[in-house]
């Protein structure tokens, strides 16, 4: 049976991070609220608690999840290197909608599914799900909603969808929006757009001029999600359109992350223990 708390109220968010702690720890599945919308998560290093994941969510090892940190250094130590770029996409956009692509640790013993040696890391913009994640260490997460469905944006519209699939459903009331992060893929010598999302083009370029922009050919209307149809149209309205990028491991999944606007990045743990981590 799963537990729903209302983080409006201090007692129950208390209540309900312990309760999420706890589920993360013990294998299971939680729902956070995240900067875009809400998240299903799971401990990174328990392979069983990602396939549970995989399972709630309808998807197969092609669709990894991304991995939400509480802290930079949490992400550092996930990847091979930041690289030349990674630093300073990081000092600008995060805690935030923006997921960077990077080649994952050599060390690290997890199972994602069909990564391809890399792996898509999120710190996002949610006191809630930062508060969560710098207690769990990095977590597997991905829009909570099932696989087709339209992205839910408040915590009873995910349960609906999963149901008791959920260990502990953590409510942060509802999403301002339903559009994903933006993700880029550092692994390359050209940092490679993946898919467009909030944070624009133009914004990156600020911080690396050039950006290798995906292949212009477009998937039908009827083969879209909800949420990438947002995009689209988000996209369309700026000057310069970009559209969905190929094929990626990492970007077919319909990404959710978090990030805390107020929290103290020196106050942030290190990452979690783990094997090989």
């Amino acid at each position: 049976m799963s537990a729903l708390y209302d983080c409006a109220d201090a007692q129950q968010r208390d209540a309900g991070l312990v309760a999420a702690v706890t589920a993360v720890q013990g294998g299971n599945l939680v729902v956070l609220p995240t900067d875009t919308m809400y998240g299903v998560g799971a401990d990174a290093f328990t392979p069983a608690a990602v396939e549970a994941l995989r399972a709630a969510k309808g998807h197969g090892r092609n669709i990894p999840p991304t991995v939400l940190v509480g802290s930079v250094r949490a992400a550092a130590a996930l990847t091979e290197s930041l690289g030349p770029y990674g630093q300073d996409l990081i000092d600008e956009f995060w805690p935030g909608p923006l997921t960077l692509v990077f080649r994952s640790s050599p060390t690290l013993m997890w199972d994602l599914g069909d990564t391809m040696g890399t792996v898509g890391i999120r710190m996002p913009l949610h006191p809630v799900a930062l508060d969560l994640l710098r207690r769990t260490g990095p977590m597997a997460v991905s829009s909570a909603n099932l696989h087709g469905a339209a992205a839910a944006t408040t915590a009873d519209e995910v349960q609906s969808q999963l149901g008791d699939a959920i260990a502990v459903y953590l409510d942060g009331g509802p999403c301002a929006d339903s559009v994903p992060s933006t993700i880029l893929d550092l692994t390359g010598t050209v940092p490679r757009l993946l898919r467009a999302g909030t944070i624009s083009v133009d914004a990156l370029r600020k911080v690396v001029p050039v950006i290798d922009l995906p292949d212009p050919t477009t998937p039908p209307e009827e083969e879209l999600s909800q949420a990438d149809r947002r995009v689209q149209e988000l996209i369309a309205k700026k000057s310069e359109p970009v559209k969905a990028a190929e094929p990626h491991p990492l970007a077919g999944d319909d990404d959710s992350a978090v990030a805390d606007p107020v929290a103290d990045p020196a106050a942030d743990p290190a990452a979690k223990p783990g094997p090989g981590n």
